[in-house]
Order: C-alpha cells, then sequence, then structure tokens
C-alpha cells in the first residue's frame, strides 16, 4: 500500500470530520507495509485555525504552535512531525503497520535542491536551503526511522532495497539530496535527479534481484510534467523529443535494466491518481522494455490535476482521477491511495483508491517470464 502528502496546503487534522480519516481507510486494508512516497509533512506550509472552502463552508484545524509558520528551526521541523502524530487514525496505524518512508520537497521547502538561496521573504530567518534541510533530515529520520542498518552505510542514506518474499523487491530513492538544479529541463548534457551513485546501485541491484516484482518507489513521477515556475521540478520537460537534461539520466537506467522483467514504479507529489504504461513504440527513447506507473496522493491534502504528460518515454494514461477544482480539500473524498496485492503464483493486483476505500482503478499483471 502506498501514497504521499499528508497535511497539505494548509489542510490539517479536522476534528470536526475525524482527523485524518483516509489512514483509517488504509488501514482497514490490513496491509502488510505501507510506503509513505514523501510529502510526509509539509514543512513549508502554515497551518491556521480556520480556512473557509469556496463552496463557504469552514474548514477547521487542530493548531499547534510549530504549525503556524513556515519551519525554519529544527525544533519547528520535529514539531511538523509530532502534529502529524496527534492525528488517532495516523498514529494508530503507526503503531501497527511496517512504514517504508521516504522524502520530498515538502519536509523541507517547496521544489527544493541542494544549494538553493530562497528569495521568498516569509524566510526571514534562514534562506540557505542546505541549511533547513540538515534539520529537516535530522527530524524527519527521527520520525520515520529506517530499521535496516545494513543499508545506511552512513546513517543518513534513503534510498535502499526491501525484500519482502520471493516475489517482490522494493526500492526506495531519494530524488532530492542529489538533485541538481530546477531548470527548463532542455540541457544536452546528462544532470542528475538522483545522481550518479544512486543510479548505478539502482541499475545494479535490479539486476541482482530475483523476485518476481521489482517496484521501484519514486518521491516524483517520470512522464508527469511538474512545473516550478519557468522551470521543471522532475524528469519531464514538455520537450516530447529524444531525453534531455535530467531525462537522459532516466534513460540510461531503462537501457541498463530493459532485460529485468517484472519493474514496476509507484509515485505520489502531484496529488492526484492515476496509471500510466510507458512503451517504446509510442516514445522518442525507444531503447527499454515497457513498464508501468501508478500514481497515488494525496492523503491528506489539496488534490489538483490532472497535469501534462510529456511523450519522451512513451506513455499512456490508462487512468486519471483528479480534482473537481483545484485545491480542494479532502472534505471531497479526492484523496487517494494505491494498494497492491501479490498471489501465490505471482499475479501482481493494483488498485486505486479513495479515501472511502472505493476502488476507482484495477490493473491485474502477470509475471513476466
Amino acid at each position: 500500500m502506498w501514497t504521499g502528502d499528508t497535511a497539505g496546503q494548509g489542510w490539517g487534522i479536522n476534528p470536526d470530520l475525524g482527523g485524518y480519516t483516509a489512514y483509517r481507510t488504509m488501514h482497514e486494508t490490513r496491509p502488510d507495509f505501507f510506503v509513505h512516497c514523501g510529502d510526509t509533512i509539509y514543512a513549508d506550509g502554515p497551518i491556521e485555525a480556520r480556512v473557509t472552502e469556496p463552496d463557504g463552508q469552514v474548514w477547521r484545524n487542530l493548531v499547534i504552535p510549530e504549525v503556524e509558520e513556515r519551519a525554519q528551526s529544527l525544533a519547528e521541523f520535529r514539531g511538523r512531525h509530532r502534529y502529524n502524530h496527534l492525528d488517532d487514525n495516523l498514529r494508530a496505524m503507526y503503531a501497527d503497520v511496517p512504514v517504508l518512508a521516504q522524502w520530498d520537497d515538502h519536509e523541507t521547502t517547496n521544489n527544493w535542491y541542494p544549494g538553493e538561496i530562497l528569495t521568498d521573504p516569509a524566510y526571514d530567518r534562514e534562506q540557505r536551503v542546505d541549511v533547513l534541510a540538515r534539520w529537516a533530515k535530522q527530524a524527519w529520520w527521527e520520525w520515520q526511522p529506517i530499521s535496516n542498518g545494513q543499508d545506511r552505510r552512513d546513517g543518513q542514506r534513503i534510498h535502499r532495497k526491501v525484500s519482502r518474499g520471493r516475489h517482490l523487491d522494493v526500492f526506495c530513492l531519494d530524488m532530492r539530496t542529489y538533485k541538481d538544479p530546477n531548470t527548463a529541463g532542455l540541457e544536452g548534457h546528462r544532470t542528475s535527479l538522483i545522481g550518479d551513485e544512486q543510479v548505478r546501485w539502482l541499475a545494479a541491484e535490479l539486476k541482482a534481484s530475483k523476485a518476481t516484482w521489482k517496484v521501484i518507489s519514486a518521491d516524483l513521477p517520470i512522464g508527469i510534467v511538474v512545473p516550478d515556475g519557468d522551470a521543471q521540478e522532475s524528469l519531464a520537460n514538455r520537450d516530447p523529443g529524444a531525453p534531455l537534461g535530467k531525462e537522459i539520466e532516466l534513460a540510461w537506467l531503462l537501457r541498463e535494466i530493459k532485460d529485468v522483467p517484472g519493474v514496476v514504479w509507484i509515485t505520489a507529489d502531484v496529488h492526484y491518481c492515476a496509471a500510466h504504461h510507458y512503451s517504446p513504440e509510442r516514445a522518442a527513447f525507444t531503447d527499454f522494455r515497457p513498464f508501468w506507473e501508478f500514481v497515488a496522493g494525496p492523503i491528506n491534502a489539496g488534490t489538483f490535476g490532472p497535469n501534462e504528460m510529456d511523450a519522451t518515454f512513451g506513455p499512456r494514461v490508462d487512468f486519471v482521477k483528479s480534482a473537481d477544482y483545484p485545491n480542494q480539500s479532502p472534505r471531497g473524498g479526492n484523496q487517494f491511495f494505491g494498494h497492491a496485492g501479490i498471489a501465490d503464483d505471482g499475479t501482481l493486483t493494483v488498485t486505486l483508491r479513495d479515501a472511502r476505500g472505493g476502488v476507482l482503478y484495477t490493473r491485474e499483471l502477470s509475471p513476466e517470464r
């Protein structure tokens, strides 16, 4: 089971609605484990006591001092995580279900990259992203611990492989720590989203894996365009042609693993749910094996989408469910998570579900030989 995006856009714990009720819905599916694909908090999003929704309804938030402003100290980053754990639904699920957590941008600030200097006047105490990220990572690590010590060489490595029996290996990525600056993404040379060491580690581990399914959990999507002003936040750059910029890094990986069967991608980040099939027959870059990407989120944040798709890797949108209007609150029920099950024969069944547990989409995948 997976999702992302908790307490974003000012939609926090609403006691009138029972708090983070989508966490209760997820818990009721009795998952073997839960993957949080990132944006475990929104350190850059103040939470106010009352927010008026477009239809005039008032959303009432539980508020503590650490969430009233953007986090600019270690104590405030810690407070953001503590805030989420004040919710009974989240706390009950975390007490019962193993969690594989990743981080994305909002654990620190929106769309950040190493070396960035913030110009937003709201950051009046600290503008150096590297300083904010250091505090953010420490707080994240304290509240989202990684227990597999052999995968942590320096105690601060987020990317890792988690094996769950003969049919499943999960590869959690870190698409933030090693990221090059956000640009238009049109460079003729390779730029990085996950960095050379991590991409080589991923390729080697995927080729060595004997599991039926190799699930790559990414905190950013592949073909969805994610703008950052005039720049691009993720891989996609709106250019449908040959790979450029950060796309070149992905093209290298896909070429390296083209003989590896059973690779599936999951992600969140864009605040809607979707199923995408990538195939060289539709793509500008063709040296890869077809694969699926499943998108699910948010789980308690504003809903948006759908976004524009980039054609470089040949995506086909098989399904999409998005907001009724931008920044729709969780009250509307358009909150999403993904659920997957593997049968004894290795058949993988993926469902995309809403906040009430309704199944919106199902895709059954047979083991590749």
